[in-house]
């Protein structure tokens, strides 16, 4: 009766989803790393940190002196902003939700189509595009000359006072790299820490590995992959595929997998904000959207029960390592 008892336990587990530990790839592969990476052309300092920061949350970046960097990447919003549309964003053809900068220093390709390839190059364009911060670089630079507290800043980051483009630019992205998910529950799990998560947080680890091969994207760390897909959403925003040949069909509609660490607890989430909560996120990907030429060849139909969709929601809220100790600079005189 004993066995009889085994074998049922064991073909629930297996009909849920749910794999042994030796089948489950091994947790080294989700270890976060021990430094932050910069590229050689824009070491990082705590002097340019110091500089970007400033400038980050300085409204004066924008031409009419009301928005700031951190107007759309608030502290208090996990590093976005909480809109289905971002700020000044209605009418505008295409517009997209806000993505977070967390672990930003990570990415080769920023924006939800790829367009930056650098946090240098993103730096510039919420700057200079007309529906965010309205500014022209020229004007931007005399203004931020007017300001006689900046002098010191650029000069302990740059060893002159000499204000560029690219020196903004330069410590505007050395500072969103400091901007790191804290240690969550699955990382101390990952270490080691069997009691750092629950039981059914595990059990929807399981399924996120396999049944619902949410792995298949959401790889390393911080849970992306980033590459660019069209998991079959109803918009017609083309995405990637605005910016790369026609012939890449599979670029059509296609955007960049947003990291799952760190998430809103009500969304919105997708590239176009249109849900608002993880139950509905999970169920589109069980229906496996839009049927289109287009569509990733990851989105492959599943069902999941009510009690496996906690599962992997529990399994979710266990890489938020909540919000950034963060101190807000004063502003230069």
């Amino acid at each position: 009766m004993r066995y009889c008892g085994l074998f049922l336990v064991l073909g629930l587990v297996a009909a849920m989803g749910i794999s042994r530990a030796a089948d489950l790839p091994p947790r080294e592969s989700y270890q976060r790393p021990a430094d932050i990476p910069s590229p050689p052309s824009n070491p990082l300092t705590i002097e340019k940190v110091t500089l970007g920061k400033t400038l980050f949350f300085d409204p004066r970046l924008s031409r009419d002196g009301a928005m700031s960097c951190a107007t759309c990447h608030s502290p208090n919003m996990r590093w976005s902003d909480g809109r289905v549309l971002p700020l000044k964003a209605d009418g505008v053809p295409n517009a997209r939700r806000t993505p977070t900068v967390l672990n930003s220093a990570w990415l080769n390709a920023l924006m939800w189509d790829g367009r930056a390839a650098s946090l240098e190059a993103q730096a510039v364009l919420p700057i200079t595009t007309a529906h965010e911060m309205n500014f022209e670089m020229p004007l931007l630079l005399d203004r931020l000359k007017e300001v006689a507290g900046y002098q010191p800043l650029f000069t302990q980051a740059f060893g002159d006072a000499e204000i560029t483009p690219k020196r903004v630019t330069q410590a505007l992205a050395s500072f969103q790299r400091t901007l790191v998910s804290k240690t969550a529950p699955f990382d101390r799990w990952v270490a080691g820490d069997e009691n750092a998560i629950s039981e059914n947080a595990k059990r929807g680890f399981a399924l996120f590995e396999g049944k619902a091969n949410c792995v298949s994207c959401h790889k390393s760390w911080r849970f992306t992959e980033d590459a660019f897909h069209d998991i079959g959403l109803e918009s017609l925003d083309p995405g990637r595929g605005a910016k790369v040949p026609s012939q890449l069909v599979l670029m059509q509609h296609a955007f960049k997998t947003p990291s799952l660490r760190d998430l809103p607890k009500n969304g919105p989430f997708m590239h176009d904000g249109s849900m608002h909560s993880l139950e509905e996120v999970i169920k589109h990907y069980e229906q496996g959207g839009v049927q289109r030429e287009s569509l990733s060849q990851e989105m492959k139909p599943f069902e999941l029960s009510d009690v496996e969709r906690a599962y992997l929601i529990d399994f979710i809220h266990t890489l938020d390592g909540g919000p950034l100790d963060m101190e807000f600079p004063n502003l230069p005189e």
